[in-house]
C-alpha cells in the first residue's frame, strides 16, 4: 500500500510525552491568567518508547479494533491555504469516503486542522485561529466520554437527542499535504493495548469555557505504530470517540514524535486533521 516503500528499520526508539498522575489536574491555558502558575501541565512524564513501522501490518489495522487503520484517498485538492475552500470543494470527498468505509447513515465534518511549518512556535491563545498548528507532541486523545456527546449537542443542538439514541463515533482523517512526511511523523497506540484506566482527563481552560481531552499515563505495555514516509494519498484514520461501550475501540491516544531516521534537513512535516462524527 505504502507509494514509497519505506526503508526504515522495523522499528525506532523515540520520547513521547505522557502524563504524570497526581492529586492535581491536568490543565493547559490557552490565554494569560494568574490561575496558570503552578499549574499541572500535561506531557509531563516523558519517556522512551519502541515504535513500530506498521506498513508490514497495513492491510490488519482496523479502526474499531485498534483505534486507526491506513487508508488511500486520491483528491486533486490543493488549496490548503484556504479555509472556505477546503471546507467547500474537500469536506464533500471526506463525507463520501468515510460514509463507503463506515457504512455510515449521515457523516458530519466540522473542522479541520493544518499542521505545517509556517504555524511553529505560534502562541494559542482562545483568538488563536485553530485551523493552523503545528504537530502536537503529547500522548492524547481529543475526546473523552463525556466530551464526545457534549460535542454532538453543541454543533447539532435540535437533533442532538435522538442521534444520540444509536451509536456516534467521531473519527479524524489524517494526510500529509504537498510533499511526503519526512520528519515528526504520527503515531498511534494500539487500542488493545491501552485499558480504559490509562487514559485520565486533562483540560483545556478558555476564557469563557472549559475544555477536555484525554491524556495517557506511561505503561511498557502499550504498542506504538507509525507509517514512515506516507504520502499525500495515504490517510490514517484516528478513532477518537465512540458511543459503543460493546469492547470497539473507542479512543486512540496518539501523538507526533521526533523520527531519529528523519533526515537532519528534512522539510517540516505539512498535513491536515480533518475532523468528522459518523452517525450509524
Amino acid at each position: 500500500m505504502n507509494g514509497s516503500s519505506s526503508s526504515n528499520t522495523s522499528s525506532v526508539q523515540a520520547s513521547f510525552n505522557y502524563t504524570k498522575v497526581l492529586d492535581t489536574p491536568a490543565e493547559i491555558y490557552f490565554y494569560d491568567t494568574e490561575k496558570s502558575q503552578g499549574s499541572h501541565e500535561p506531557g509531563d512524564d516523558p519517556r522512551n518508547v519502541v515504535v513500530h513501522d506498521g506498513w508490514p501490518r497495513a492491510k490488519e489495522f482496523d479502526v474499531d479494533i485498534h483505534g486507526f487503520c491506513l487508508d488511500k484517498l486520491h483528491t486533486k485538492f490543493d488549496d490548503w491555504e484556504d479555509e472556505e475552500k477546503t471546507s467547500k470543494n474537500f469536506y464533500p470527498e471526506v463525507v463520501e469516503y468515510l460514509k463507503k468505509k463506515t457504512g455510515a447513515s449521515r457523516v458530519l465534518v466540522f473542522d479541520h486542522t493544518i499542521r505545517a511549518a509556517r504555524n511553529e512556535g505560534k502562541k494559542l491563545t482562545q483568538e488563536t485561529n485553530t485551523s493552523q498548528r503545528s504537530p502536537v507532541q503529547l500522548v492524547h486523545c481529543d475526546y473523552t466520554a463525556e466530551g464526545g456527546p457534549r460535542r454532538v449537542q453543541q454543533l447539532l443542538p435540535n437533533e442532538a437527542d435522538e442521534l444520540l439514541k444509536k451509536r456516534v463515533a467521531f473519527i479524524n482523517v489524517w494526510k500529509p499535504i504537498r510533499r511526503v512526511v519526512e520528519e515528526r511523523p504520527l503515531a498511534m497506540a494500539d487500542v488493545t493495548t491501552t485499558p480504559k484506566d490509562d487514559f485520565q482527563k486533562y483540560f483545556l481552560r478558555y476564557r469563557d469555557r472549559d475544555g477536555e481531552n484525554y491524556s495517557l499515563r506511561y505503561s511498557p505495555d502499550h504498542k506504538w505504530y507509525y507509517f514512515p514516509k506516507m504520502t499525500p494519498d495515504d490517510i490514517i484514520l484516528l478513532k477518537t470517540f465512540d458511543s459503543a461501550d460493546d469492547g470497539t475501540a473507542r479512543f486512540v491516544g496518539h501523538s507526533a514524535f521526533i523520527d531519529p531516521t528523519s533526515p537532519p534537513n528534512a522539510p517540516m512535516r505539512e498535513s491536515c486533521e480533518i475532523r468528522t462524527i459518523v452517525f450509524y
